[in-house]
């Protein structure tokens, strides 16, 4: 077996939860599902995180927010180095049987078929545009392969288990839930209690 694998779901600031969660896992390689900085408590104790352990990730909404409102928020005391690697994130990490997005894929064309908007904010398909009042089945509903989708973005969801294919891990610890992992190698997930509630919906 290769190096462990941790890909966390969004942590929104949540740099105690992330320190946890590394303690139990002690992973080799470190995989963020983006959404970073935002919302949460510590963002600088997240990117001292991000910067010990190496950590990639791909680029969440509230990324590129925080990116276009650079001088607003707690985030802007990052260092110039973190500034610079949020700006350099990719949409996808790609790998032999797994691909890591943020929101989702186009379901029938995966990663070849998906734009920035889609990868970084999609839930419905084909048509997500009236939210939580859409009728529209999910992306992930639809989604055939190849490969397992890890992506975060949809705490109201929560946990969405549907491995080999998909497998959604926003469990809304800035919201006073759980911060959520998978331990790739292993096929195991590991989740860590907020210690408190940090945002309200």
């Amino acid at each position: 077996m290769g190096a462990r694998t941790l890909i966390v779901g969004d942590v929104h600031g949540c740099a105690d939860e992330l320190s946890e969660l590394l303690q139990a896992v002690a992973p080799e390689r470190l995989l963020l599902v983006g959404d970073l900085f935002t919302k949460g408590p510590d963002p600088l104790g997240v990117w001292r995180l991000i910067g010990a352990a190496r950590a990639q990730a791909v680029l969440g909404n509230h990324d590129e927010y925080v990116l276009k409102h650079r001088d607003a928020g707690g985030w802007r005391d990052l260092p110039f180095e973190a500034w610079t690697w949020l700006a350099a994130l990719p949409l996808f990490l790609q790998e032999e049987g797994l691909i890591v997005v943020h929101a989702g894929l186009h379901p029938e064309r995966g990663v070849a078929g998906t734009d920035a908007r889609m990868a970084t904010r999609i839930r419905r398909w084909p048509d997500d545009r009236r939210g939580e009042a859409s009728d529209q089945p999910f992306w992930w509903e639809r989604y055939g392969g190849p490969g397992l989708v890890v992506y975060g973005h949809d705490a109201r969801r929560g946990l969405v288990d549907r491995r080999p294919r998909t497998l959604g891990l926003d469990t809304g610890c800035v919201y006073g839930n759980k911060l959520s992992g998978y331990v790739l190698e292993e096929d195991r997930l590991v989740q860590v209690p907020a210690r408190r509630v940090y945002h309200r919906t």
